[in-house]
């Protein structure tokens, strides 16, 4: 019997101005049916393009095809190279035979569109049926795919569902067909662990249900050791180890697998320094990397900022007058002390208030009742004139680089700008001094002060807000899920980074992230929050290790740990 999908010696490049570059280079891959097969590496390793040349989705120019074939049997018995296809060829493919589940649901579902339609038009498209039967086997997937009230979220549009719930949706529409193969091109990455949990759950039981074969492109190997049977690593457009998932974990050959499990915050102390990709692709430095561990802040008696019964409460629902008769009590009654020179982790699922609790202590959202005193100054106090003053102390940086950038500035500029707000240094080269040193600071070299965000990667673009935020040299900064996004290396140097410049300028940090075991390996402290309000708060190895309440034990039993690699 012919495999399910076999790549053979695939190349693709991208003509660009500056010439050809290299996407991918003698890919070879064979997915079997009934198997998932994980397909792991950073941002730029060429995943996603392996994926979307299988379906043919990638624009031609500027890629080019330079050599190679993709073989699908759906049936076992005959094959057909998908790259021979013509668009009339594909459209029989696509949904129907090979299904996909991108990683971003929102853009990938049609906002003018309700649910329950988007899913439909898939069914009335690959399979014969009226419209009221198309109906009910959308519903009926969407129970099987485990969503809340069914018959509900069928006439429901996308910006009403929650990201969990929005995947589900992609989940059922790329499904209903009962396609022979699934591609999920990083379908968790930017969800809860309890969500990214119960995802990876469905995937595997539709899978196994089904017999389908899925190809799992995701940078966790923590999510590879929970899913899939096989994993092919890629670094710069090739397959540098494929195997067995517990073969590539317990004995990887290549340093780049080597580095990646490595530079997991699972796998490392509070406070240790993480490796980089960099450490074990260059010779002699890997050994040298494990001693080098980042001095822990001692936690100090000093109070620098104090939340006292804080409380933000949005109003749901009004009556004819106006007047609020239903909240949503986004945080309700919090009290907290952060001490001077510490982390504070703040984590919890999305919608417990998290990031409101964040914005209301720097006074971005307005508290509904409570106190904020930092450095014994009462901020609910002041108008909002005189918060000005106070902005060069307090910081915060947001969960999404690109869209806390203007597109217009150069980065130069941006990270110059709050200079020129709050008048420090008398000139415009004393200025771009500074920027420079921050710059270096964060890893980025001089060049690029004249570039503008969209030339740059995530970890770039997050390094960069970084060196804004610092570039007032503040006591106090909020980090809002400043590493979910990105890559697990690309993670590892940001918190490196983080360690190594609180260090250096000594402020104090509210580290607000829901994955716990980033938030233990960076923090002091840990404060839970579910549902507007503190669950748990202790020391950081404590709430790790022996979490009291059953929601911080949900939370970390979530984790994907992955395969204990001694």
């Amino acid at each position: 019997m012919l495999p399910l999908l076999q790549i053979n010696h695939l190349s693709i490049d991208f003509s660009t101005e500056a010439g050809l570059t290299h996407a991918l280079r003698d890919i070879n891959i064979t997915v079997n049916r009934g198997e998932i097969l994980a397909l792991v590496g950073e941002s730029g390793s060429g995943k996603s393009v392996t994926s979307l040349s299988i379906l043919q989705l990638l624009p031609s120019p500027p890629a080019i095809y330079s050599s190679g074939e993709i073989i699908f049997s759906d049936d076992g018995q005959s094959s057909a190279n998908l790259l021979k296809r013509d668009r009339y060829g594909m459209q029989d493919i696509r949904g129907n035979k090979i299904a996909m589940i991108f990683q971003e649901p929102m853009t990938s579902l049609n906002p003018v569109l309700t649910c329950g339609n988007q899913v439909m038009e898939a069914l009335l498209l690959h399979k014969k049926g009226s419209r009221a039967e198309a109906r009910q086997r959308t519903i009926a997937w969407f129970e099987k795919v485990k969503l809340p009230d069914p018959e509900g979220i069928f006439n429901r549009y996308p910006h009403q569902l929650s990201g969990g719930q929005k995947q589900r949706v992609m989940i059922a529409m790329a499904m209903c067909c009962e396609p022979s193969l699934l591609i999920c091109d990083e379908p968790t990455t930017a969800l809860d662990v309890t969500v990214q949990k119960t995802i990876l759950e469905l995937i595997k039981e539709l899978q196994q249900q089904s017999g389908m074969g899925v190809i799992f492109i995701t940078h966790d190997l923590g999510v590879v050791a929970e899913i899939a049977n096989r994993a092919a690593v890629m670094y710069k457009g090739e397959i540098v180890e494929q195997g067995a998932t517990e073969q590539l974990f317990l004995s990887p050959v290549h340093p780049y697998t080597k580095a990646l499990l490595a530079c997991r915050p699972v796998n490392h102390q509070r406070g240790e320094r993480l490796p980089v990709v960099a450490d074990f692709m260059e010779p002699g430095r890997e050994k040298a990397v494990k001693s080098a561990l980042a001095p822990v802040k001692e936690n100090k008696s000093e109070i620098l900022l104090s939340a006292q019964k804080l409380s933000v409460w949005f109003p749901v629902k009004k009556n004819m007058l106006g007047k609020a008769l239903l909240y949503n009590k986004a945080v309700n009654q919090v009290s907290f002390d952060v001490y001077k020179g510490e982390t504070l982790g703040l984590v919890g699922e999305s919608g417990c208030g998290k990031t409101t609790l964040g914005r209301a202590l720097l006074r971005l959202i307005e508290p509904t009742a409570g106190k904020i005193i930092y450095n014994q100054t009462d901020l609910t106090a002041r108008k909002k004139e005189s918060l000005k003053e106070l902005r060069k102390e307090i910081q915060i940086i947001f969960q999404d680089p690109y869209s806390s950038l203007n597109p217009r500035l150069t980065i130069g500029a941006a990270i110059a700008e709050p200079m020129k707000v709050h008048q420090l240094h008398s000139t415009d080269k004393q200025r771009k001094d500074k920027v420079l040193e921050l710059l270096e600071k964060v890893n980025l070299r001089p060049e690029h002060f004249n570039r503008y965000p969209h030339e740059f990667s995530g970890g770039q673009r997050q390094r960069i807000v970084i060196a804004r935020a610092l570039a007032l040299n503040p006591s106090f900064i909020v980090c809002d899920e400043s590493v979910s996004a990105l890559d697990v290396s690309v993670q590892a140097q940001v918190l490196n980074l983080l360690n190594d410049l609180k260090k250096e300028f000594g402020f104090t940090v509210v580290f607000i992230s829901h994955d716990l075991s980033v938030v233990r390996y960076i923090s002091d402290r840990i404060m839970v929050m579910n549902k507007g309000q503190i669950e748990e708060s202790g020391a950081a190895d404590d709430i790790y290790l022996h979490p009291r309440s059953a929601y911080t034990q949900k939370l970390i039993s979530s984790i994907p740990k992955g395969i204990t690699t001694g």
